[in-house]
């Protein structure tokens, strides 16, 4: 059995309750969340709007109890059949599907897409600070603190400086991958979404 992700690492997760049918609504996960899921037998998303996981029903009590869960035949959806606790809808409506849809829409929106694999890779440094596993680098660099994270990320940003003044462009990529990757742990220690980010890059196109 495999579950296919999108460009995001995410993969969409419909909930259903499981005594009457009713689709209550559409949410994302990504593998950590998919875990815990299943683990604990309720529902658990990631949220890509705080790009962190989130435990539906943390914050209102409205829990959704997994009773089953399925993968559609190409291995990309995921439903879930679920006894929800009570509304399940932020408005207050038992279902989020409530808009009727008459006609085509008239406006479009559409999400930013950002950048994939950063996206992907820092869900899976969040994972990594919640659960703290043993004997992973992600891990001690959130045990060594912010500053030593930060110093990480100068030693990082001088490699690739270096690479480049030395002209060795077969070292550049995997110099700025990791400057990446440890910029994306510093992001994470200091609370500061990669979208955050993405918003800065996007006022500078001009």
């Amino acid at each position: 059995m495999e579950a296919k992700l999108d460009d995001k690492g995410l993969i969409p997760a419909i909930a259903q309750d499981a005594e009457t049918g009713q689709v209550l609504m559409l949410g994302y996960m990504n593998p950590g969340s998919l875990k815990r899921t299943m683990e604990g037998r309720q529902a658990w998303f990631y949220s890509r709007s705080r790009e962190e996981l989130w435990h539906k029903g943390e914050v209102s009590g409205n829990f959704l109890d997994v009773e089953e869960a399925f993968l559609d035949c190409d291995g990309d959806t995921v439903l879930l059949k679920v006894k929800p606790h009570g509304p399940i809808c932020h408005t207050g409506n038992v279902s989020c599907f409530f808009t009727p849809m008459e006609e085509t829409p008239q406006d479009f929106r559409r999400s930013d897409p950002g950048s994939g694999v950063l996206e992907e890779l820092y869900a899976l440094i969040q994972e990594r600070k919640l659960e703290l596993p043993e004997g992973s680098y992600t891990t001690s660099l959130f045990q060594g603190g912010i500053g030593r994270i930060a110093q990480k990320v100068i030693e990082e940003a001088g490699e690739v400086a270096i690479a480049a003044a030395e002209s060795k462009p077969e070292e550049i990529a995997p110099e700025v991958a990791d400057l990446l990757y440890h910029t994306l742990v510093l992001l994470s220690a200091s609370g500061v979404a990669p979208s955050q980010v993405w918003e800065q890059l996007d006022s500078r196109r001009k």
